[in-house]
């Protein structure tokens, strides 16, 4: 979900909810406790230069159970973080706190807003020589000492 998108949807919406995609439901008195952009700039394992950049927001689940964030103030911050940050209209990712913080994608499934998987990838498949259907559990991994691509 971009964030002109949950932007949209905070303007229609009564409530801010969260989920997981098991199901779990995020506390209902979380807090946002920053939103920004994130940038990395790295080398893939097939040695190509690459740059991305996402909106993040982090969830925090407070012992402040008489909180409850409204659609505006979500909204309100965004719009603040838009003019002071210069933030542009990208993806976002969630950061939300399990077992350690985990970075999930986001969409909106009418109700509530589903914080999804995310996983990580070979983004070098050609130079680790790995199928475009990709590998199967039995195959080896592109980055052994012998692939080349590490």
């Amino acid at each position: 979900m971009k964030l002109s998108e949950i932007k949209s949807i905070l303007a229609t919406v009564e409530a801010v909810n969260f989920q997981l995609e098991n199901g779990t439901k995020v506390p209902e008195h979380f807090h946002v406790t920053e939103v920004g952009t994130v940038s990395k700039h790295f080398i893939d394992c097939g040695g190509k230069m690459r740059e991305e950049s996402k909106v993040n927001f982090q969830l925090w689940d407070a012992n402040d159970f008489a909180h409850r964030l409204k659609p505006q103030k979500l909204l309100n911050i965004i719009n603040l973080c838009e003019k002071k940050l210069g933030m542009q209209d990208g993806e976002i990712e969630v950061e939300y706190q399990s077992e350690t913080i985990g970075k999930y994608g986001l969409e909106f499934n009418g109700r509530d807003f589903i914080l999804t998987l995310t996983k990580t990838a070979c983004l070098a498949k050609e130079a680790c020589g790995i199928p475009a259907q990709g590998l199967s559990t039995t195959e080896a991994s592109c980055c052994t000492p012998a692939g080349g691509c590490c």
